[in-house]
């Protein structure tokens, strides 16, 4: 398959099966911006909510979504997601990241085959998305964990290019083998593009998305991988996988006409507030 193919999103209406859980990790104390998952975040009609929120109700807004669970660490984290009526499973502090507090929850998940991994700070990843990766992966019955890309506009090329000038974190690429599985994942911007060059069908650039689905038995085997050098430089979770010899396959699907930013630092969130009221006018 051609790596840069794109595919489209499913049409669904059936609804998200028993042994499939939609689970948010969460943790209070990040390094780049502590108690991140309470700040308020504004919609596009004035009303402040915090980020959990935000993100808790894009993932029940999955069609058909089941069963959707913020895992954490922190009773203040708990505290917010009970004044909203979300569900919540409390995980040890001694998790790495996220992938390991989703592999938390398998114990008392017992019934779940197919657990998704939906970031905290990705409010505004697509229900549409999570729905098109749970098909890939009932679709394909041999990958063992799953993952999502987009092709990056311009625009959103221009605000990783701008973060890295800044030295700032911003988003995270990709680069896939002829299988549409990850070959490698960085926070620098890959494949490498001339100055002034900008990303296009020739010579694409993936923005890869924190959305995940995992199965059970290549949570296990993540967790007893442990920690690794790449993800320890990179800081990025899913490089354990591929050092572990466990192929991420990677769906590549099309922005939906903004783009798709995640709340890694404080400068980020005047810059959703601003995509949430262009999508809501849109």
């Amino acid at each position: 398959m051609d790596w840069t193919t794109t595919h489209d999103m499913p049409d669904r209406s059936i609804p998200v099966d028993a042994g499939t859980v939609i689970l948010i990790p969460s943790r209070y104390a990040s390094s780049r911006f502590p108690g991140k998952p309470l700040v308020a975040i504004g919609g596009a009609d004035g009303a402040r909510k915090p980020l959990i929120q935000w993100s808790y109700d894009a993932a029940a807004a999955v069609p058909g979504a089941g069963r959707v669970i913020v895992a954490t660490d922190d009773r203040r984290i708990t505290d917010a997601v009970d004044a909203f009526g979300g569900e919540w499973l409390m995980t040890p502090e001694s998790c790495a990241n996220g992938t390991e507090r989703v592999a938390a929850c398998l114990d008392r998940l017992p019934d779940a085959d197919l657990l998704v991994n939906f970031q905290g700070d990705a409010l505004l990843t697509p229900p549409a998305f999570v729905a098109a990766l749970i098909d890939h992966m009932h679709a394909n019955p041999e990958a063992q964990v799953g993952t999502v890309a987009v092709c990056c506009s311009s625009e959103t090329f221009r605000h990783l290019a701008e973060d890295a000038a800044q030295g700032r974190v911003g988003g995270t690429t990709v680069i896939l083998n002829g299988r549409s599985e990850a070959l490698y994942f960085s926070k620098r911007i890959l494949p490498y593009l001339p100055d002034g060059r900008l990303p296009d069908e020739s010579m694409p650039v993936l923005l890869h998305l924190g959305l995940y689905a995992y199965r059970r038995a290549a949570l296990e085997r993540y967790v007893a991988a442990g920690l690794t050098m790449l993800e320890s430089v990179e800081g990025l979770e899913q490089l354990r996988f591929l050092h572990a010899g466990v192929p991420v396959s990677v769906l590549a699907l099309e922005e939906q006409g903004y783009p798709i930013v995640e709340v890694n630092n404080p400068s980020d969130v005047r810059l959703v507030e601003g995509i949430l009221s262009t999508r809501s006018s849109a």
